[in-house]
C-alpha cells in the first residue's frame, strides 16, 4: 500500500478549486434566493443569513489554503481571507442589532477588503486558467463594497443588492470552475 493509513490521497489544485468553486456557486445562489426572500426586514432569519455566508467563506478558503500549502503554491492571502471572513460574521452578528446600515457597512468593508485578496490569488493563480472570472470578480467586489457603504447613508437602505452580489460572486465562480485547467494544461 502506498499511503499511510488516515493520510488523504493529493488532488491536484485545478480539481480542488473547480469542486470548490461549483460547491460556492450552489451555495450563492441559494443564500441569494434566501435573503431576497427577507431582504425587507432585518429578523432572526435575515440575521442568520448573513453571518453563514462570511463563515461559509471561512470553510472554502480553509479547504482552499490546505489545497494550496499540499501543492507548493502561496497560502498568505488566503490566511488573510479566513480572517477577514471570520471577523465579518462576529461584525455582522453585532451589526445586526444595529440596522441595514450598520449591515451594509461592515458588509461593504468586508467587499472591498475580500475583492483586494481575491484579487491577488486570482492573479497569483492566472497559470491555472479561469482566473480572468476571480480577477473580475475581486475588482467588482471592491467597487461593490464602496456602493454598500455609500447605500447605508441613504434612507431606505434594503439589504436586497447583497443577494444580487452574492449571486453574481456565485456566477464568477461557476465560470472559472468551468475555465479551470488540469495540471495537463487541459
Amino acid at each position: 500500500m502506498d499511503t499511510l493509513v488516515g493520510t488523504p490521497p493529493t488532488t491536484s489544485v485545478p480539481t480542488t478549486l473547480r469542486k470548490l468553486y461549483f460547491l460556492r456557486f450552489g451555495f450563492a445562489a441559494g443564500w441569494a434566493a434566501l435573503l431576497f426572500a427577507t431582504a425587507d426586514t432585518l429578523g432572526t432569519l435575515t440575521a442568520t443569513l448573513l453571518v453563514i455566508y462570511p463563515l461559509f467563506d471561512v470553510a472554502c478558503a480553509v479547504v482552499d489554503t490546505r489545497s494550496a500549502r499540499t501543492n507548493g503554491q502561496p497560502a498568505r492571502a488566503l490566511y488573510a481571507n479566513i480572517a477577514l471572513s471570520a471577523l465579518t460574521g462576529i461584525g455582522l452578528a453585532v451589526a445586526a442589532t444595529s440596522g441595514i446600515p450598520a449591515v451594509l457597512r461592515i458588509w461593504g468593508a468586508w467587499a472591498i477588503a475580500a475583492g483586494m485578496v481575491q484579487l491577488v490569488v486570482g492573479l497569483a493563480r492566472r497559470h491555472l486558467g479561469g482566473q480572468w472570472a476571480m480577477i473580475a470578480s475581486g475588482g467588482i467586489s471592491t467597487l461593490a463594497g464602496a456602493s454598500f457603504i455609500a447605500q447605508a447613508g441613504q434612507d431606505g437602505a434594503s439589504l436586497t443588492s447583497l443577494a444580487g452580489y452574492a449571486f453574481l460572486g456565485g456566477v464568477f465562480f461557476l465560470v472559472s470552475a468551468l475555465r479551470l485547467r488540469d495540471e495537463h494544461g487541459r
